[in-house]
């Protein structure tokens, strides 16, 4: 066993305690640290790149403009969809089948649509 201690975190460096709240304790008697949507985005925007060109070219586009004003339940449709294989993205974003889940269905054909309908030259080229 060593004898090692594990430094201190220089002054400058500002430790975030984790994002808790513990229903029991009243708000006013516990802190509570919501997910901030900067983090949330930035969170999915690393999700959102793939291993595939074609898929960055549809979903980054998408999550920067569109996936901020979309509903809770299409953001918790996307958040699904990232979590699914890069194969299987691709087919849907393709329009060569569509997920049999209503609510990823629904999410693919606003990605789909909005890529058709912006100014997004390069997914002219897929």
């Amino acid at each position: 066993m060593s004898d090692r201690t594990v430094p201190a975190a220089p002054a400058h460096v500002v430790r975030t305690p984790p994002r808790v709240y513990c229903p029991d304790i009243p708000p006013s008697q516990s802190e509570v640290f919501p997910v901030s949507e900067a983090s949330t985005l930035k969170r999915l925007y690393w999700h959102s790149r793939r291993g595939m060109w074609e898929l960055d070219l549809l979903l980054l586009p998408f999550l920067e403009h569109r996936y901020p004003a979309l509903e809770a339940a299409d953001q918790q449709a996307y958040q699904a969809l990232i979590e699914c294989e890069d194969q299987d993205l691709f087919v849907w974003l393709m329009r060569r089948e569509w997920p049999e889940e209503p609510a990823l269905r629904r999410v693919v054909k606003m990605i789909v649509e909005y890529a058709e309908t912006t100014g997004n030259d390069q997914y002219r080229t897929l």
